[in-house]
């Protein structure tokens, strides 16, 4: 077993652990808060004397105190991110926390989920690495994000995996509308063609998915120009538009009146 762990911060830790075919790290315990992402490879944890199975993109939620050991079957890298709780904010330790870590587990995330922690786990390493202004705050905000984006996916239930697909893209769409550029990003977040993904969103909801992007986005619209004084063109930066007289051609194609004339004519109603 190699351990990288060089540029560490001593409150977060975000460093790579090696293991070759039939390695075996032995039951052990930590004080601190754990979370292993495996990279690559297979093999069996042993959580608090209960066996589970690891696989490429799982993730081990390892509480302070819980005895664990993991036995490779194949040559297996692992990312082991480490942090003392008390760094971290004060609703983050009382609430978040407490949530992702309520037992030891083997996580697998939806396919958005998994995506976004993939990219803060990348964020992490770059921060380690080149150690720029406040680098230890972004390792702070980012492992918060990243334990709230776990504690979420607790609460979500199983179906049938089209299903599962496109509520996870219709949740992804009411949530992160305001970063997604294409059709081309949603199917890559899934995994599977644009031509599949238009297929099935349109099975379920009688609709493509940049369709219902577009109604997500007029429908936050509509509800800033009604409750802000935000200037149009800050609206509709912040709902992700790109093109102003894009926004304006959709917004009346929409609604049927130009956002002027929608905030003048309801507002004071």
């Amino acid at each position: 077993m190699n351990l990288q762990s060089q540029h560490r911060s001593p409150l977060i830790s975000l460093y790579e652990s090696k293991h070759n075919e039939k390695d075996v790290v032995q039951p052990h315990h930590h004080q601190n808060h754990q979370i292993l992402y495996i990279l690559d490879g297979e093999g069996i944890c042993m959580l608090n004397g209960v066996q589970q199975a690891l696989k490429k993109d799982c993730f081990m939620i390892i509480p302070p105190g819980v005895e664990h050991s993991i036995h490779s079957h194949s040559k297996t890298s692992v990312l082991v991110l480490e942090f003392d709780a008390g760094s971290l904010g004060e609703d983050i330790q009382q609430e978040v926390i407490p949530y992702v870590f309520q037992k030891a587990c083997v996580l697998q995330l939806n396919t958005f989920d998994s995506s976004d922690v993939r990219q803060l786990l990348r964020k992490k390493l770059y921060e380690q690495s080149h150690r720029d202004l406040f680098w230890q705050m972004t390792l702070k905000n980012s492992l918060s994000e990243m334990l709230i984006i776990i504690s979420r996916s607790y609460t979500q239930e199983a179906a049938d995996l089209n299903s599962l697909r496109v509520e996870q893209l219709k949740r992804y769409i009411e949530t992160r509308y305001f970063d997604i550029r294409s059709a081309e990003d949603l199917a890559n977040r899934l995994g599977i063609s644009k031509r599949y993904l238009q297929q099935i969103f349109k099975e379920y909801y009688n609709m493509t998915p940049l369709h219902y992007l577009t109604e997500v986005r007029i429908g936050r619209v509509k509800k800033e120009l009604l409750e802000t004084e935000k200037d149009i063109v800050s609206i509709c930066f912040e709902m992700g538009f790109e093109s102003l007289s894009t926004f304006y051609r959709l917004f009346k194609k929409m609604v049927g009146v130009s956002p002027n004339v929608y905030r003048t004519t309801y507002k004071s109603k």
